[in-house]
């Protein structure tokens, strides 16, 4: 790649800053943004800037953001979330893979292909696109109704089942390349062995190496190293014969309990998701178009015959699991389309000899197409079959108070004490913290915590704070607390924000952005120490509750008054005089009422006794 220099990385990054926009602008999904901008970039675009050969080995280099799509996968395959969704994803994404790859296999089959060659393709084909259909249902706002949950749990199945394709490719070939591309028992072995003890580091070494490296507190080698376990993952994966993708899948799924696994996806998403534009501008600068030109006809019949084919057995699978039609074919469209994983195993196909080039080409060329088709379907389906009034795709009911997550800004003394309660009523949340020793401790005592500045907007997406019933802002310092609250006001308005201020200051700080929920630090023990004290002094239960009462009821009328004065700190010192002496003349107000009281009582009580002695006498 000589010829590739300053010019042309500005031009491939300037395809992507434009292709992208410019296609969620136009409704039709920033993946075929991508694959045009190659097309146009490539030997057989407009302009011509890449070779094929070039375009070819910027695809090698490129499948780093797959590698990079895995790891993030992986790393949100937590043990929970895949158990409770293991009925769809095992029977929907099963049976979808099995029934769909088996007819498109007896399809290769047919049209000449020898049978492990029609099965790599049929199963290859059958994969849908993870990125492409969920964005397309997130779009369209249906990415939480039944069929749109339906389709996440055939979409993970499908990403899960991707791995050991890729990873074993080989094993489909029928003509064997070289002695090296044979797998004999001694690369066997050395596979198991690598997969092994990439386990075992990545289960027994990693954790302690995350923190050592946050408690540095130093951003960049965080990031660093997060790049670092899956380029280092995926070489490893590599040396041994097996595919980059698997090491990254690998690496993270081992990080998905991790305390650290909120960082490393906010670090990691910029480069994920420019390195996956970037893939698909490969693979649309890869594409043979000179194929479409040569044979339109047979090349719309096998994208067309690719479309039916998924869209009937993903059809009757939404009807088997409770959708209406209209849910049945949503799901159907939305998946109906080639997928990403699709170019990587038509590429490893071809390099191992599953496939040929011209095969290999002509996949790809369909996938593409079927995947420009996918927006267009919807589109025309919303028009002709609209969504009826009523039916069995609405969103899913949930119970108002158990639906969503509480976010802990701050996992300290003051968010640990609201964590413990919102555990024992059984509300989920996600408790976020900058201090990894703060977070080793609580783990030991059993609470969950994640390493992350709150402060961050990738790092508050990460805990999907868009899905939040509430955030609690819990962080010490004040100036992260600002932070924080800024973004959160700036980007969720609606979401309630129950905050804890540091003093007064903070208070009216936090006011100014439009907080309504704020406490203060050690505000209310403060008041119990002192009714104690006064108690102790040889107050009275009564003086020394009124004493508490009226002052509280005095400082919170006055810290609201004070917030339109509270920068001008003159200002502040002379209404504090003030309103000590106010609080004073309560209390004294308090106490000559106590005891003119006290006074007409022993008034009354002397009038009853001589009654009472009148009244004895005359009996």
């Amino acid at each position: 790649m000589d010829h590739i220099g300053f010019a042309e990385i500005a031009l491939l990054l300037a395809a992507a800053a434009i292709a992208a926009p410019l296609a969620r602008w136009l409704k039709v999904g920033t993946v075929l943004g991508y694959l045009f901008a190659g097309i146009l970039l490539g030997p057989y675009g407009v302009s011509g800037v890449f070779k094929a050969y070039e375009a070819k080995e910027f695809l090698h280099i490129a499948e780093f953001g797959v590698v990079l799509l895995l790891f993030l996968i992986g790393l949100e395959l937590r043990p929970k979330r895949l158990w409770a969704m293991r009925n769809a994803i095992i029977g929907a994404g099963g049976s979808q893979m099995l029934i769909t790859g088996a007819i498109l296999a007896a399809v290769a089959w047919s049209l000449g292909f020898v049978w492990l060659t029609a099965i790599f393709l049929g199963l290859a084909l059958a994969l849908s696109s993870t990125a492409f259909a969920l964005q397309v249902l997130e779009e369209n706002g249906e990415l939480t109704q039944r069929h749109g949950r339906l389709g996440f749990s055939i979409l993970l199945f499908q990403d899960i089942a991707a791995i050991p394709l890729i990873a074993f490719a080989p094993l489909f070939a029928v003509v064997a390349v070289d002695a090296a591309s044979a797998m004999d028992m001694t690369a066997a072995l050395k596979a198991v062995g690598v997969l092994i003890a990439v386990i075992l580091i990545g289960r027994f070494v990693l954790e302690h190496v995350l923190r050592l490296v946050a408690l540095t507190k130093v951003k960049e080698a965080m990031t660093a190293l997060a790049l670092l376990t899956v380029v280092g993952t995926a070489a490893i994966m590599q040396w041994a014969g097996l595919s980059p993708s698997l090491g990254g899948f690998i690496a993270g799924a081992l990080l998905a309990e991790s305390s650290y696994r909120h960082e490393l996806e906010a670090d990691l998403k910029p480069f994920e998701g420019l390195l996956l534009g970037l893939f698909f501008t490969a693979v649309g600068m890869s594409l043979e178009f000179n194929l479409l030109l040569s044979e339109p006809v047979a090349i719309l019949s096998l994208v067309v015959g690719l479309v039916v084919i998924k869209f009937a057995v993903l059809f009757a699978i939404g009807k088997t699991h409770g959708l209406d039609n209209w849910g049945s074919r949503r799901l159907g469209l939305s998946l109906s389309q080639g997928g990403e994983f699709a170019f990587v195993l038509l590429a490893a196909g071809a390099a191992n000899a599953v496939l040929n080039d011209f095969a290999a080409n002509l996949g790809a060329l369909v996938v593409t197409l079927s995947m420009a088709a996918t927006p267009l379907l919807l589109l025309l389906d919303h028009y002709l079959l609209p969504k009826p009034k009523s039916g069995s795709s609405k969103p899913d009911a949930m119970p108002e108070d158990t639906s969503g997550h509480v976010i802990i800004a701050g996992f300290g003394r003051f968010g640990q004490i609201t964590a413990r309660i919102l555990r024992a009523k059984r509300i989920p949340f996600i408790a976020l913290d900058t201090d990894p020793a703060q977070i080793q401790l609580v783990k030991s005592f059993g609470s969950e915590a994640y390493f992350g500045d709150p402060a961050r907007m990738d790092i508050l997406m990460a805990a999907r704070v868009d899905e939040a019933r509430a955030l609690v802002l819990a962080i010490d310092d004040v100036e992260q607390s600002m932070r924080c609250a800024t973004i959160l006001k700036a980007n969720f308005p609606d979401l309630p924000i129950f905050a804890r201020a540091r003093h007064r200051v903070h208070y009216h700080r936090l006011m100014e952005l439009g907080i309504t929920y704020i406490q203060r630090d050690t505000y209310l023990s403060a008041l119990d120490v002192s009714r104690e004290l006064l108690l102790g002094l040889g107050e009275s239960e009564r003086d020394a509750d009124f004493a508490v009462k009226a002052f509280d009821e005095h400082d919170r009328h006055r810290l609201i008054d004070d917030y339109q004065h509270y920068t001008d700190d003159e200002k502040l010192r002379e209404r504090a005089r003030t309103d000590a002496e106010n609080l004073a003349r309560i209390f004294d107000d308090d106490a000559s009422d106590e005891e003119l009281n006290a006074d007409l009582g022993k008034q009354d009580a002397k009038a009853i006794a001589e009654r009472q002695s009148r009244a004895e006498a005359d009996a």
